[in-house]
């Protein structure tokens, strides 16, 4: 790929263009898509474009930025277009700020996984269909926020990989809260079918992008290479993005469930999710302790 013609193909000429995500690292899979940034300051939803049979996912970007997620998404970004050089001293400005904002994701990511956990529970006292998605979703910021403690932003594609490769640390200990509390032990092909066509489901519902095509790609690269646990990890990931998207109108989506119950895998086991939020919650608030040493 030229990625200097990335900017023509895409029709981005007039503005600061980069490349991040996996793509610029050593870790990326031929599933994977080019994740363009153009900072035309726009405020607008993520774009799947296809060109020359490769996925380039179209983020817009702003010079103002302040969220921590969204600067380390911009960390390293490999540079394309940038005639004025206003793309270059903004990278430089985050690299300054780089443990700073590595510690400040990790720290909201623990307190939305605390909160997802109050969540799970109050819908399993209220009786609340959605109970299990809040508490997938509290596993999913619980590895975010270990990830980012170990000075990692990775997609949701690779991030499996790299909880299992993480040296050992008394932060590092609770990723095995995660690895319970996701439920990767159930990953079977026939399960993992179920699960993507759902997912895709979702994607379209929610994203309405042409996210579900690379969702699919992904998927049926991880079954072909027998790598079923990352596979059911990724799709449960993404599937958090999208349910968070979403989680102040659920009370007006609520068919919703019925796609999301096999999407997530979801736990039927009521006190079984009790318990597992409890387990999470201790995690955040150890690792918040850990860290803050």
């Amino acid at each position: 790929m030229d990625l200097q013609k990335i900017p023509e193909k895409l029709g981005l000429s007039d503005f600061p263009v980069g490349l991040g995500g996996c793509r610029i690292s050593d870790h990326f899979f031929d599933s994977c898509g080019y994740d363009v940034v153009v900072f035309d300051e726009k405020d607008e939803p993520d774009k799947i474009v296809s060109i020359d049979n490769e996925m380039f996912v179209l983020h817009h970007g702003t010079f103002s930025e302040t969220n921590s997620k969204k600067l380390l998404q911009y960390d390293n970004l490999k540079i394309i277009q940038d005639a004025s050089w206003d793309l270059r001293m903004f990278l430089s400005k985050i690299k300054e700020k780089h443990s700073a904002l590595f510690a400040d994701y990790a720290k909201n990511s623990l307190i939305e996984s605390m909160f997802c956990c109050q969540k799970a529970k109050e819908s399993i006292d209220n009786s609340d269909d959605f109970a299990p998605c809040w508490q997938k979703c509290a596993s999913f910021y619980l590895a975010d926020a270990i990830t980012s403690l170990n000075n990692k932003r990775l997609g949701a594609s690779h991030m499996l990989d790299f909880l299992r490769k993480f040296a050992k640390s008394p932060i590092n200990e609770h990723i095995s809260v995660v690895t319970q509390t996701v439920g990767i032990e159930r990953a079977t092909p026939v399960l993992l079918e179920r699960m993507v066509k759902s997912t895709v489901g979702f994607s379209d519902m929610v994203e309405k992008n042409n996210h579900s095509q690379i969702i699919q790609k992904t998927h049926d690269y991880f079954v072909k290479n027998s790598m079923l646990s990352d596979c059911y990890f990724y799709l449960g990931y993404v599937n958090k993005e999208n349910f968070i998207k979403i989680k102040n109108t659920l009370s007006k989506n609520h068919d919703l469930i019925h796609v999301l119950k096999t999407a997530f895998d979801v736990e039927a086991d009521l006190e079984l999710l009790k318990q597992q939020s409890d387990l999470i919650k201790k995690s955040c608030n150890a690792i918040l302790e850990a860290a803050s040493k």
